[in-house]
């Protein structure tokens, strides 16, 4: 019965780092990977107006022109490094809300987070993240 358990947990951690976007994990082990060296390549997107004032999911007020993002499984307070792959601007955010709803794209930033990728225009970018750190 034990071993069923384990395989199944195995099976459920697996699902979350095995699926599309690429994840890259750089000798981190998958405790701590959180945490440190985790990466991320994908489609980002940015939300502002129709949110900016509202409670984001950890509970604070959304400023669309801070620094800020929302990514689906990632602590809140996780401390990203982003790279527009495309330009190779680069910015620090911190994840204070869930999402995106959308398929097929990794982060939602913060208005603020996409005007220092210069991705305002477009709406998406494809992106590297790197975690960083944490609150």
């Amino acid at each position: 019965m034990k071993r069923v358990v384990f395989a199944f947990f195995l099976l459920l951690s697996g699902c979350v780092l095995v699926s599309s976007p690429v994840y890259l994990n750089h000798g981190v082990s998958a405790g701590t990977a959180v945490i440190n060296g985790l990466e991320f390549r994908g489609t980002a997107s940015w939300y502002g107006i129709p949110f900016h004032g509202r409670k984001t999911a950890n509970g604070e007020t959304y400023d669309m022109n801070g620094l800020t993002c929302a990514h689906r499984t990632l602590p809140f307070g996780t401390i990203l490094l982003v790279t527009n792959t495309e330009n190779n601007r680069t910015v620090t955010v911190r994840v204070t809300d869930r999402g995106p709803f959308i398929s097929g794209r990794i982060v939602d930033l913060s208005r603020g987070a996409a005007a220092a990728l210069d991705m305002l225009d477009t709406g998406t970018a494809q992106v590297s993240l790197k975690v960083v750190g944490n609150e």
